[in-house]
């Protein structure tokens, strides 16, 4: 299947010369996944909800300084690389040309309603995110906000002081709250009223009570209730108690799962690739191959690198984070880190990967010399 089947040729466009007053107007108004932004008729790039969130944003900034690139796809791509270009670009939709003509949109949510009924042969346990981020009640606005931009995510589960689930925060609701506050201020400084909503708690935006699903269900009962909710994620629980945080599975993780190959290589996903400078992802497949050939009984099924920008510099060079998540025969090893430039942060992730990795072969002897020890009583 390629994108000509699902591509939709109607879209929500604004000029790059647009004040951010008409964009959050558009926003509140068409609640569309992202907008296209054009220039003299070219497109330039997109806005999503992430970008309403900055906390102080004047109301004449133009939209052309708070558009991100997206992949540019053509309707004859492949959905398995479309969904790649997707995760990759850390947005939920695309343009898609024809030849050089801009034709429409291909979004998250096309793409998994057309691939619906073959997603019942993956489990939610598959391909979940089990080392979740999770913000308590009490915490402010403005602190969930640092932790969803922190940790490059789009929501955050809500515990009580017993780590329980009570809620769930998104950057939707976030968004949402923002731009319903500021349509009630005909004039005044918008940056304080910001400020003051960031000093909110969490408890009074979050959403409960929250959708859950747990780890034996299909993906594709989990997707038809996210569709049904209008949801873009679910908190995973144990069955015998959905208070309990297992982890978070979202579109993300689904477009993620739809676009493995059976290559003979290590299928690697790097979101934020334009970040990457003079790192390849073929040196970056081959040092994560490296750490995980350390450890034999682990065959690692897909390996998910993403890197995230931030602010600071070093003689002109950014602070990136990044994070290492490999899905293996084993479960799931992580590990993360920051430097000045793409490869140093890497390089730290991967260090504290290989640590990790080392760290569960170790777990897995101990189970086994256990085991052996008990076998031998047995035998007495």
């Amino acid at each position: 299947m390629n994108v000509a089947d699902i591509a939709s040729p109607e879209f929500v466009e604004v000029d790059a010369d647009d004040r951010f007053g008409k964009v959050r107007a558009v926003f509140d108004r068409k609640n569309p996944k992202g907008l296209l932004v054009s220039e003299n008729g070219d497109y330039e790039g997109v806005i999503t909800e992430r970008q309403i969130l900055q906390s102080h944003v004047s109301e004449d900034r133009k939209a052309a300084s708070m558009m991100r690139p997206a992949p540019k796809v053509q309707r004859t791509t492949d959905i398995r690389e479309v969904c790649r270009m997707l995760v990759e670009g850390g947005t939920k939709v695309a343009p898609v040309f024809e030849g050089d003509q801009l034709f429409g949109i291909v979004t998250e949510d096309a793409i998994l309603s057309a691939v619906l009924d073959s997603l019942d042969a993956l489990n939610v346990d598959d391909i979940y995110t089990d080392d979740v981020v999770t913000v308590s009640s009490g915490a402010t606005l403005g602190q969930a906000i640092n932790l969803l931009r922190e940790h490059g995510i789009s929501r955050l589960p809500v515990v009580d002081e017993n780590g329980l689930l009570e809620g769930v925060l998104t950057t939707y609701d976030l968004g949402d709250l923002i731009i319903r506050d500021m349509d009630k201020q005909t004039e005044g400084d918008r940056a304080g009223d910001v400020d003051r909503i960031l000093d909110l708690p969490v408890y009074d935006a979050m959403n409960t009570p929250v959708e859950t699903v747990v780890e034996s269900d299909s993906v594709q009962d989990a997707v038809q209730q996210m569709f049904d909710y209008d949801y873009a994620g679910l908190i995973v629980t144990p069955e015998d108690d959905d208070r309990i945080v297992r982890g978070v599975i979202t579109k993300t993780d689904v477009l993620r799962a739809v676009s493995y190959t059976e290559e003979e290589h290590m299928d690697v996903q790097i979101t934020n690739i334009d970040l990457l400078n003079r790192l390849t992802r073929e040196e970056i497949r081959a040092k994560i191959t490296g750490v995980a050939d350390k450890y034999s009984q682990m065959q690692v099924r897909h390996a998910h690198v993403r890197f995230h920008g931030h602010k600071e510099r070093l003689r002109g060079t950014p602070l990136i984070s990044c994070k290492i998540r490999l899905r293996t025969t084993v479960g799931q090893v992580a590990g993360s880190g920051e430097g000045f430039g793409a490869e140093a942060a890497f390089h730290v992730a991967l260090d504290k990967l290989e640590r990790n990795v080392l760290e569960k072969k170790g777990v897995r002897r101990d189970a086994e010399h256990r085991g052996q020890l008990l076998r031998k009583l047995g035998e007495l």
